[in-house]
């Protein structure tokens, strides 16, 4: 199975200098390759080779441009990437696989565009023991090292689930027997009081358009004095640490 992945579902590919020289040095990560561009020149770059011949890390040569693809990001790769091994990512046909008729909390981002929430969400659900976040790559970042960042490091051990679109990802869940909650300021029924289905899947919509995909039924978390939502990260900690004290 693993030899079909595509190598975004096994690898969270970072870039610049000193991220990657971090990663080289760092007991718990696990970097498969190093990636450097072959006008890079530099004594940072030669502790980058050093390091990855210390540890015995395979190092690419690949053009300028090149590089610059595989970072995702023309402006900041300072000429070098790394893959880092996340062994807990996986596609999400792949998950709903394994679990089969587990239960199974999951998050699914729809829309949510903002790299420190990413990052903070990968956390709080790492924390918690949810089972996946599910992100789309149609309108959610590429975790890079902002959501990194975030996530205090967690991205790397955190349990990512990746889908095209948030709509795919409804829809094979959904066909899979998972009942969908979207968090909601209008629904009436408290988060807090809801009976919660064993197979489900929180939906936490965009800062900007909230929940744009169909969900089964919403749930709100409720506020006084006037406060009309709380930011998508924080609902998010609220909800995993509700469903898993359950």
């Amino acid at each position: 199975m693993d030899s079909k992945r595509s190598p975004r579902d096994k690898w969270i590919t970072i870039y610049g200098r000193k991220p990657v020289l971090e990663a080289l040095h760092d007991p718990a990560l696990s970097v498969a390759k190093v990636v450097v561009a072959d006008n890079a020149t530099g004594g940072s770059l030669q502790e980058i080779l050093r390091a990855a011949d210390k540890y015995g890390t395979p190092v690419e040569r690949a053009t300028a441009s090149r590089v610059k693809w595989l970072a995702g990001n023309g402006k900041h790769d300072q000429g070098v990437v790394a893959d880092v091994d996340a062994p807990r990512m996986t596609p999400l046909e792949e998950f709903v696989r394994a679990r089969g008729r587990r239960p199974t909390n999951v998050f699914l981002l729809d829309g949510v565009t903002n790299p420190g929430n990413v990052g903070m969400i990968l956390r709080t659900a790492t924390g918690a023991g949810f089972d996946g976040v599910i992100l789309p790559r149609a309108g959610t970042p590429h975790v890079g090292p902002l959501v990194i960042k975030a996530s205090a490091g967690i991205a790397f051990q955190a349990p990512i689930v990746n889908t095209s679109t948030a709509k795919a990802a409804v829809d094979l869940l959904r066909t899979a027997g998972y009942h969908l909650y979207g968090l909601s300021a209008r629904s009436h029924d408290s988060l807090f009081k809801a009976e919660l289905a064993p197979r489900a899947v929180y939906v936490l919509g965009g800062e900007t358009n909230g929940i744009t995909v169909s969900t089964d039924s919403d749930l709100q978390i409720p506020l006084h004095a006037g406060v009309e939502s709380l930011n998508v990260a924080v609902a998010a900690a609220v909800v995993a640490f509700e469903v898993t004290n359950r």
